[in-house]
C-alpha cells in the first residue's frame, strides 16, 4: 500500500512532531523530505517514508534493510535494527506504528489547514454495505463539491489514515470508509478524520469470531461518533434495535429506516423495474420525494441512497442534485454487478458476504423479473465464531424460501446446502481443492435461456473464478 501526500511534502523532524515519536536523526536526516508513504518495502525509495507494522504474521522491521536497499531514508517505526545505525537513515521511533501514524494524518491535515479547515468528512461504517454507501454518498455529493473518495475500500486502521493524507488542499469534502476487527480501531479513526458526518448502515454477524456478540460489535462501531465534530451528524440504521435510543452529545442524531414508522427519514413505496433499477419514495419530516431511482435491486441500495440523501441535505445540497447523483450511482466491481451473458442474467455479488448481506442479495434476486429459474451460487462465510454452522444453516434455509436451484462451494457452503435440502430445495454442493472447478461445469450443464444466478461468497472463496469461467462459457 502506497500513497501520495495529497497537501505538501513532509520532513522527518516534522513527521516527529505530528505523531509525537522520537527523532533518530543518524547523518542528518532531520530536515529530509518525503512525498509518499508506504506500508511495504517492495515500495519503498528515496521519496517515501516507510512504515514498519508489526503483524500476526509479518514484522515490517524485518524488511527495513531492503527498504534501504531500495534507497529509502526515512522510517517509522517501533525500534531500529542496530545494522542500519550508520546508514544515512532517519527514523521516528513509536510506541505503536499504527497508533502513530493515525495521529500522524490528523496532525498532517491540522497543521495544513490551520485554524480554516474547509475540508468536512464522512465517516462510514458498518458491518456490511460501507463500499456501496461510500460510493452512494460520493456520487451525491460530487454533484456539487469537489470530494475526494479513495478507490477501493481503504478500510483499516492504516488504508483509511493513508486515504486521509493523500487528498488534496483543493479537496472540500471526503468520504471515508472505517473496518474494523477489535475495539478500538474506528475510535482510533474517528479521532483521526474528525468527521461531520458519522454513519453506521447496520449490525451483523461479521466479526463474530473476534468481538463475540453483536452487541460488543454495536459498540465497536458506534465509536464512529467519537470524533464526531460538535454540531455534526450521526446518521444511524432505525430499524437495527442495538441502534435504537443512541446519542451523541452535542451532534444531531438522524434515524434512517424502512420498516420503523418512527424512523427520521425513511423509504416507502419501494418496487422494482425490469431493467435491474429500484424506485422508492422518501419522507424526510414533513417532506416527501417520489420516485427517487437507484440502478441497482435491494433494500439494501435504498438504505444506501437515503444515507446519501440525508447527506446531501446536511451539506445544502438540491433535491435536484440529490436525484441526480443517486441515479449516477455505478456498482463496484464484484458488487451487485448484473450482466446480460446467452440470454442469463448474472448476478456478481461475491466480493465479500455475511448473512445479512447473503439475504440482502436473495432479497434482490427475488425481487427481478426472471422468465427463467432463481439460481445461486453460496460459498463459505467467514469471521462468524462459534456461531457459523448455525449461521450457514439460516441462510440455507432463508434460500430456499427463493430459489429454485442451489450450488454451494466449500466446507462452510455444504452447511448451507443442508440447511437448504432440508426445506425442499434443489441443491448441489461441491468441497475439496476443485469444488469451483465442478460448480462452474454444474453450472454449465443447469443454465438456460431466461434463468438468473447470483454468485455470493467471502472474499477468501474468491467465487469470481466460478463468474469468470460461466461468463466465457455462456459467451460461446
Amino acid at each position: 500500500m502506497k500513497i501520495k501526500l495529497g497537501m505538501h511534502p513532509m520532513t522527518m523532524a516534522q513527521a516527529a512532531a505530528y505523531c509525537g515519536g522520537e527523532l533518530y536523526d543518524f547523518t542528518g536526516c532531520a530536515g529530509v523530505e518525503f512525498s509518499y508513504i508506504c506500508t511495504d518495502s517492495r515500495e519503498a525509495d528515496k521519496n517515501t517514508l516507510f512504515v514498519a507494522i508489526r503483524g500476526e504474521r509479518v514484522d515490517g522491521h524485518d524488511y527495513i534493510g531492503q527498504a534501504i536497499e531500495a534507497g529509502c531514508r526515512c522510517f517509522l517505526c517501533e525500534y531500529v535494527p542496530q545494522d542500519i545505525c550508520a546508514k544515512h537513515v532517519g527514523a521516528v521511533v513509536v510506541e505503536h506504528s499504527v497508533a502513530a501514524f493515525c495521529q500522524l494524518a490528523q496532525s498532517y491535515r491540522i497543521e495544513k489547514f490551520a485554524d480554516r479547515d474547509p475540508m468536512r468528512t464522512i465517516a462510514v461504517t458498518g458491518s456490511v454495505g460501507k463500499t456501496t454507501t461510500k460510493e452512494m454518498v460520493a456520487s451525491v455529493l460530487r454533484r456539487e463539491l469537489n470530494l475526494f473518495a479513495a478507490a477501493g475500500n481503504f478500510n483499516s486502521e492504516i488504508g483509511m489514515p493513508m486515504s486521509l493524507m493523500s487528498a488534496g488542499a483543493h479537496h472540500r469534502a471526503a468520504v471515508l470508509e472505517m473496518g474494523m476487527s477489535a475495539r478500538g480501531e474506528i475510535s482510533r479513526m474517528s479521532h483521526t478524520a474528525r468527521p461531520t458526518v458519522a454513519m453506521i448502515t447496520n449490525v451483523g454477524s461479521s466479526h463474530l469470531e473476534y468481538l463475540g456478540t453483536r452487541e460488543n460489535i454495536a459498540a465497536a462501531k458506534l465509536e464512529v461518533a467519537d470524533g464526531l465534530r460538535t454540531g455534526g451528524y450521526l446518521l444511524l440504521n432505525a430499524d437495527e434495535p442495538l441502534l435504537a435510543g443512541q446519542k451523541a452529545p452535542g451532534r444531531h442524531t438522524v434515524y434512517i429506516g424502512i420498516d420503523n414508522p418512527l424512523a427520521d427519514c425513511r423509504a416507502e413505496h419501494i418496487r422494482y423495474t425490469e431493467h435491474g433499477c429500484t424506485l422508492f419514495d422518501i419522507r424526510y419530516g414533513e417532506h416527501v420525494w417520489t420516485d427517487i431511482l437507484v440502478p441497482a435491486l435491494g433494500k439494501h441500495m435504498v438504505m444506501a441512497a437515503m444515507y446519501a440523501a440525508v447527506t446531501g441535505k446536511i451539506f445544502g445540497l438540491s433535491e435536484k442534485c440529490i436525484r441526480e447523483g443517486i441515479a449516477a450511482y455505478k456498482t463496484a466491481p464484484m458488487r451487485q454487478q448484473i450482466e446480460q451473458v446467452g440470454g442469463v442474467t448474472l448476478l456478481c455479488d461475491c466480493y465479500n458476504a455475511s448473512p445479512e448481506s447473503v439475504r440482502a442479495a436473495l432479497h434482490a434476486l427475488s425481487q427481478m423479473p426472471v422468465q427463467g429459474r432463481r439460481i445461486a451460487v453460496l460459498g463459505d462465510m467467514l469471521e462468524l465464531g462459534t456461531q457459523t454452522v448455525q449461521l450457514h444453516r439460516e441462510v440455507g434455509a432463508h434460500a430456499a424460501s427463493v430459489l429454485d436451484i442451489l450450488v454451494t462451494v466449500g466446507e462452510l457452503g455444504a452447511h448451507v446446502a443442508k440447511g437448504a435440502s432440508e426445506h425442499g430445495c434443489t441443491v448441489y454442493a461441491f468441497t475439496g481443492d476443485d469444488a469451483k472447478t465442478q460448480a462452474a461445469e454444474k453450472l454449465g450443464s443447469l443454465l438456460m435461456a431466461g434463468d438468473a444466478l447470483l454468485l455470493k461468497a467471502s472474499r477468501g472463496v474468491r467465487l469470481e473464478e466460478v463468474y469468470n469461467t460461466l461468463k466465457q462459457r455462456l459467451s460461446e
